[in-house]
């Protein structure tokens, strides 16, 4: 006797910010992340100084897993760093540009 029991998950139960890909990149790299309630959502990156270099998503964003793509053609070469901010999950992460 086996018994079939199917799961449906609807929005992710963690906040997760993921590794980009592919990384290092040239010129552009997906990030995703999930939130696991609706809110504000701030993905934001910078350089190694601290200066923000680009706003990728600043918006209220119902629960769920997003993709957001990256281009960097206007930057120079070296390490840059992106950080989620949904609620009170604040998460940062490293990335390296190559040309």
């Amino acid at each position: 006797y086996s018994q079939e029991v199917e799961v449906q998950v609807t929005a992710p139960l963690v906040f997760s910010l993921e590794q980009n890909f592919p990384n290092p990149f040239n010129p552009s790299t997906v990030i995703s992340y999930q939130s696991p309630v609706g809110g504000n959502v701030s993905l934001k990156v910078f350089d190694l100084l601290g200066c923000e270099v680009a706003t990728l998503v600043n918006e209220n964003k119902s629960a769920g897993k997003y993709e957001v793509e990256f281009n960097a053609e206007n930057l120079h070469s070296g390490v840059y760093f992106y950080q989620l901010l949904a609620g009170n999950y604040i998460e940062t992460k490293k990335m390296v540009l190559m040309k």
